[in-house]
């Protein structure tokens, strides 16, 4: 017999993952058991060995799967078997012999500066609590590189403004605080007071209410940061997530260290934060340029012209 729904309500309640994640385990799970099913005739988690997981790996690249997918499915069937392992299920894990396949470094994708500074001073917001609602979700996203989920999750009394911070509930119930300095402080400020002459009455305690008075889905944030952030970014992906990458990695760019970028993210290990510094290489040249003895030696040859006419001229 097979545990899925076990595993799920256990995802559910104990881990309290999100809608959209649960979905996402109940796909790859049930792809796998039916490919268990279907082509082997197993009947229960028991019967799965390390090779029947492999087969399955090989048919997904065959059939035209990204490594990367292949990897995430790999992870839910990672968690399932430990949960089994936990709860008595087996005896054995069969992904102790099972090695996902190899996938490219992707670097994140991240909007420019000049690009958000003209989004932030330019592009016009629509007037009244829509308008505000629209440009706090970006401002916030930015400002602090929430998740769409964290944000979607913000309570009004996750605002601290005598502290400055913002309280998130990150991934896995991790609790960490957010800074909130400069222009994002008026800004919460007047759209706190805006939402609550707007909706005195409402009964729901998340920060972000549509102009219905209704929570944000994370669906909706996602629509309106790509409604705003397209109309700036030549990217061809304008995501929540894109704000999240540009504000870890404009952090990097001014000199920020890693472990406090680390904590600013939630990331539980130094590894998954290391990809921002991509784009400081750019900033390391400079100061090699600078410093360095041979650095810039071409432009200073160039400056200097003909180093002939430097010597004495025959008279």
């Amino acid at each position: 017999m097979f545990q899925k729904d076990s595993f799920l309500s256990h995802l559910e309640k104990e881990r309290r993952l999100s809608p959209h994640t649960l979905l996402a385990y109940s796909n790859d799970l049930e792809q796998f058991l039916s490919y268990c099913k279907d082509i082997y005739s197993l009947a229960s988690d028991s019967d799965v060995r390390h090779l029947h997981i492999r087969t399955w790996v090989v048919t997904q690249l065959e059939d035209g799967q990204q490594a990367r997918s292949v990897n995430r499915r790999l992870s839910c069937l990672k968690s399932y078997f430990k949960f089994l392992l936990k709860r008595g299920y087996l005896l054995q894990d069969p992904m102790e012999k099972v090695i996902g396949p190899k996938t490219p470094k992707r670097l994140p994708v991240v909007a420019r500066e000049q690009d958000l500074q003209l989004l932030f001073s330019t592009l016009p917001f629509p007037d009244g609590y829509k308008g505000l609602l629209h440009r706090s979700i970006l401002e916030v996203l930015y400002a602090t590189g929430l998740r769409r989920g964290e944000l979607a999750a913000l309570q009004t009394s996750d605002i601290d403004f005598s502290r400055g911070v913002l309280r998130v509930l990150g991934k896995g119930n991790k609790l960490r605080f957010a800074p909130i300095v400069g222009p994002i402080v008026p800004l919460l400020r007047q759209f706190l007071e805006l939402r609550n002459q707007q909706f005195p009455t409402s009964e729901y305690g998340q920060l972000f209410l549509s102009t219905k008075g209704l929570p944000l889905s994370p669906e909706s944030i996602y629509a309106v940061v790509r409604k705003y952030l397209s109309q700036v970014s030549r990217n061809e992906q304008n995501s929540p997530h894109v704000l999240r990458h540009s504000f870890a990695t404009h952090l990097s760019d001014k000199g920020a260290d890693l472990n406090a970028i680390r904590e600013l993210l939630g990331h539980s290990n130094l590894a998954a934060t290391q990809i921002y510094l991509h784009n400081s290489i750019e900033k390391l040249k400079k100061v090699y340029e600078q410093a360095h003895p041979t650095g810039g030696q071409a432009e200073k040859e160039e400056d200097s012209g003909d180093t002939n006419d430097l010597l004495p001229k025959e008279k």
